[in-house]
């Protein structure tokens, strides 16, 4: 009789996982430097002193108590990988990375879901991924979902403009931090150009030099008043590019079928001022002269104006 072979998440799940320790400590108010990694190292933290989160928050935000002030605790990338690692005995790797995504989403209260989800998961003997009867696993669920939403998005609205020097560059505004989950599929669709896509709202982005994707940071105290890189960095050509992408736009439209309403739903206003499309049309838009009408009852009409050609070619 042949072993019957399962996947390596279910046999994770049916395994024997050590339980997570009781918090039996007084709690604590916890802070950290802002990072993935340091939240993680936070996490390590509440199980090794044994003592629950009253809050969890960065150190720039945090806000202390009459009496007790609260605990700040050093990211290690070492422990950090260990925790994230350690997940997996309680989470498919799907359900481990509806986390990254929620703390990347920017929610006020995200510290704390992440630890209430991760905790609910390493005290229950079953799948919780799917328990929406719990308030926080619907909360993760909810914010993952928009995370995707928004990173789709990004992906197809990021316009590039070309600089003197060959760089291709896009600003963007997201409601949600994903550039991190933006920059595989950029990397391997535009592998062949340098590009620099530029997170206004959080000041840092992502830039391609034909070999590897970094994280840019830009200073703080930078002004920048117009959405727009100065157009004496722009290539040329770049007004002429602009042009044809709006010329392209506006002929594939087709007017009779407008539906503003639906347009806005699938492509929101707040996206529409980085949109080569949307910006003011710097040459009227004439439509192409070649269809050919149909009468009610009768055959197809010439084009206009083709009768008039054919007549002058004939009286010459």
């Amino acid at each position: 009789m042949k072993p019957i072979r399962r996947p390596a998440s279910s046999v994770g799940a049916a395994a024997h996982r050590p339980a997570a320790p009781l918090l039996t400590a007084p709690p604590l108010d916890y802070t950290y430097d802002g990072s993935f990694e340091g939240l993680l190292s936070v996490l390590f933290a509440v199980y090794d002193r044994r003592a629950a989160p009253n809050s969890i928050q960065p150190v720039g935000a945090a806000q202390g108590g009459l009496f007790a002030q609260p605990v700040f605790i050093d990211t290690h990338e070492a422990t950090a990988a260990r925790v994230w690692e350690g997940l997996l005995r309680h989470l498919d790797e799907e359900a481990r990375t509806r986390l990254f995504h929620t703390f990347l989403s920017e929610d006020a209260d995200r510290e704390m879901l992440i630890f209430r989800y991760a905790d609910l998961a390493m005290r229950s003997a079953q799948d919780i991924s799917e328990n929406y009867a719990d308030d926080t696993v619907r909360r993760i669920q909810r914010l993952a979902q928009q995370m995707y939403r928004e990173k789709h998005r990004m992906e197809a609205f990021v316009r590039f403009e070309k600089t003197q020097d060959g760089l291709f560059h896009a600003t963007i505004e997201p409601d949600f931090d994903v550039l991190p989950l933006i920059a595989p599929h950029f990397t391997k669709r535009y592998a062949d150009q340098r590009w620099l896509i530029f997170d206004k709202r959080r000041r840092y982005g992502l830039y391609y030099d034909l070999t590897r994707t970094d994280v840019v940071q830009f200073e703080a105290n930078t002004p920048q008043r117009n959405t727009d890189i100065s157009a004496t960095v722009l290539d040329e050509r770049e007004p002429l590019f602009r042009l044809l992408w709006q010329s392209y736009f506006d002929h594939v439209n087709i007017p009779e079928r407008k539906n503003i309403k639906l347009h806005r739903r699938h492509m929101p206003l707040r996206y529409w001022k980085y949109l080569s499309e949307k910006q003011p049309r710097e040459q009227r838009f004439e439509p192409i002269k070649n269809k050919r009408p149909v009468r009610p009852e009768g055959p197809l009409l010439p084009p206009a104006g083709a009768a008039d050609a054919e007549t002058e070619a004939g009286n010459g």
